[in-house]
């Protein structure tokens, strides 16, 4: 009985301490839902914790708003944010893979090449890279925003460190016997074990992609391209006459409900990948 009670303590103590973890997180996403159903005056009068009438309302300000092509902007994102988690995910895992599974004489200097780069802020490069992509005719599209995301540092790190403590050689070794080749090993074996480290990866892929302003501020200028960030941008710096902040916080609502498709679309795979079985050396 004794031992049972401090196992008691310690399960109310995480329980509380969850619930409270949980409330932090999904108060502000309330009072955002709430904010959307309220009118700019109402929301100029302070804070309210109870919806009000105004949510279609202000969705159709949004949605029949002529200069706010809020419809392309989130196919725009949502183009743009899925592509970056694909490939990033992929040639993060394919990269990690080649200089974890083989031996070569530049091996360290091709890990510390890339631990290099990812101490360098995207600030840094913007110039250059806003040349760059001027002279290849990519300025003003959505390509700019994309092929970067091949070369991922931080994911390769991530998918580096995972294969490290899943993935055993022997395994590979033996699919080598068997006769299978690289890429059928790496996409028929390797990937399947790596399912969480993809799926978590390529939530925080799409969530930093979706939310990225200052590459698109800085390539797009046609507002038919631009993507959800920039567009919110646009309303919040609209003409103070016509500033509605009803129609910011409908917009942000609006933004966030991919972001949240797609997590519960993929944090299945991050708990059944961690029931995979795996060969342990």
């Amino acid at each position: 009985m004794n031992n049972k009670k401090p196992s008691n303590a310690r399960s109310i103590i995480a329980h509380v301490t969850l619930i409270i973890l949980s409330f932090m997180c999904l108060f502000f996403f309330y009072i955002l839902l709430i904010n959307s159903t309220r009118s700019h005056a109402e929301l100029q009068k302070g804070f309210s914790a109870l919806p009000s009438s105004h949510f279609m309302e202000n969705f159709r300000a949004v949605a029949n708003d002529g200069t706010f092509p809020m419809l392309r902007g989130i196919v725009n994102s949502l183009i743009v944010s899925g592509c970056c988690a694909a490939i990033c995910t992929y040639f993060s895992a394919l990269t990690a893979y080649g200089l974890y599974a083989y031996r070569f004489k530049l091996k360290n200097a091709a890990f510390t090449f890339i631990m290099m780069i990812l101490v360098m802020p995207t600030q840094v490069t913007a110039m250059g890279f806003l040349r760059l992509i001027t002279k290849m005719g990519m300025y003003d599209t959505l390509w700019p925003l994309i092929i970067p995301s091949i070369a991922s540092p931080a994911v390769f790190y991530f998918m580096y460190s995972y294969l490290q403590s899943s993935l055993p050689l022997a395994l590979v070794e033996a699919a080598r016997i068997d006769g299978s080749g690289e890429f059928h090993t790496f996409n028929r074996i390797v990937l399947p074990i790596m399912k969480p480290a993809i799926a978590v990866q390529a939530i925080f892929t799409f969530v930093g992609s979706w939310n990225n302003y200052f590459v698109p501020a800085l390539v797009l200028q046609s507002k038919d391209k631009m993507t959800v960030p920039i567009l919110i941008a646009t309303l919040r710096g609209a003409d103070y006459m016509n500033f509605d902040m009803g129609k910011i916080y409908m917009m942000i609502t609006v933004a966030i409900v991919p972001i949240i498709i797609v997590y519960l679309f993929l944090s299945k795979f991050i708990i059944a990948g961690v029931t995979l079985g795996g060969v342990k050396e």
